[in-house]
């Protein structure tokens, strides 16, 4: 084999070697956030259930053999303990792969202090060519419209839009799904701002299936062909748009995101700040997520539409996670059963292996 041939050949081992590790690293950091906490689950404070989930994911995170700079963390839309943005986390090991990082501890912090279904705890990674190269990105304003729909209302002609008349995009993806509208099935987090497009969506005849909080697994579930959702909509966040994104990435479907200026003074803010042609912009899934060498983790807290939460019976505790990666478009789904009288987690807060 020519020398040129051999070196790209180990180049993209190596590229391959290191999703592998990262992506089980990151598993195990999610599992461990997800396990620390479970007793908050359903005890109404939902900052001591962020605060935990947080102190595990960065502990179990800073022993990952990798160079990350958090893009994407806790702090931008919330003033809640948590893995910040610009934030090192892992070993940052001469030779280590340099990649950035996005998080969120809790995916419905809400819904885990009520006890509700739907909350995640979800890592994206992807792979940097340096510390100051952001592979996953950063957008100034607190809020996004989104769209998101699957791999078969990707492909081919016909183009959803942000923006578009609703019956428009609902027509293009009962098309492509080989469906009427009338059975489509429009997925929206259930709030005041989205009234009028609820109002929209039901004149067409689709169903609509609304939901408290849990932003991330929304927009990933029509990409998802076992979720009955076939188009995720509306005004949510855009650290979680760029979360979700990761995933969708893996899956071959799409997320549009336009910024949405909460009011008029944030968007005299963004203007003042330089991002008045972004706030024009349509970024779309590879302008979140940058590149093939991405990897998604996610563990259920509660039962969601990807995953169950996490069961404990006596010392046994069961965890469901997906780990996602976009170079291969592989999905695996993982249970896992803890013995918690061995099980540890590495704290942040400790600096130490802890016992659950």
């Amino acid at each position: 084999m020519p020398e040129r041939e051999r070196g790209s050949f180990a180049a993209e081992a190596s590229d391959t070697q290191d999703e592998e590790l990262i992506g089980m690293d990151l598993l195990r950091a999610c599992e461990g956030a997800a396990l620390n906490v479970f007793h908050w689950i359903g005890k109404g404070d939902k900052e001591a259930a962020d605060a935990a989930a947080t102190d595990a994911l960065r502990g179990m995170l800073n022993l990952t053999d990798m160079c990350g700079t958090c893009t994407i963390g806790e702090g931008i839309k919330d003033e809640a303990p948590g893995i910040f943005v610009g934030e090192k986390l892992g070993t940052w090991r001469e030779g280590s792969p340099v990649v950035s990082i996005a998080v969120d501890p809790i995916d419905g912090t809400t819904l885990t202090s009520k006890g509700l279904a739907g909350a995640l705890t979800v890592i994206a990674a992807a792979k940097s060519s340096g510390a100051d190269h952001r592979t996953l990105a950063a957008i100034p304003s607190f809020y996004v419209e989104k769209i998101a729909f699957g791999p078969k209302v990707r492909e081919g002609t016909g183009t959803v839009r942000v923006g578009a008349p609703i019956e428009q995009n609902l027509e293009i993806v009962a098309l492509k799904l080989g469906k009427r509208v009338r059975d489509l099935v429009v997925c929206l987090l259930d709030r005041p701002r989205h009234q009028k497009l609820i109002e929209d969506v039901r004149r067409t005849g689709a169903a609509i299936r609304l939901i408290g909080d849990g932003d991330v697994a929304a927009a990933i579930a029509p990409s998802d062909p076992d979720s009955g959702v076939d188009l995720y909509m509306g005004i949510g966040g855009s650290p979680e748009a760029v979360v979700a994104a990761a995933a969708i990435r893996c899956m071959g479907g799409e997320i549009l995101a336009r910024v949405w200026p909460r009011d008029e003074d944030e968007r005299k803010q963004l203007e003042a700040d330089g991002h008045g042609d972004l706030m024009k912009r349509i970024f779309t899934t590879t302008d979140l997520a940058v590149g093939e060498d991405i990897v998604f983790v996610a563990t259920g807290i509660t039962d969601n539409t990807m995953l169950r939460g996490v069961q404990v019976n006596g010392h046994i505790a069961v965890t469901y996670s997906v780990v996602m990666r976009a170079h291969s478009r592989t999905v695996r789904y993982i249970k896992a059963f803890h013995d918690l009288t061995y099980k540890t987690i590495h704290l942040a807060s400790t600096s130490q292996h802890t016992h659950l």
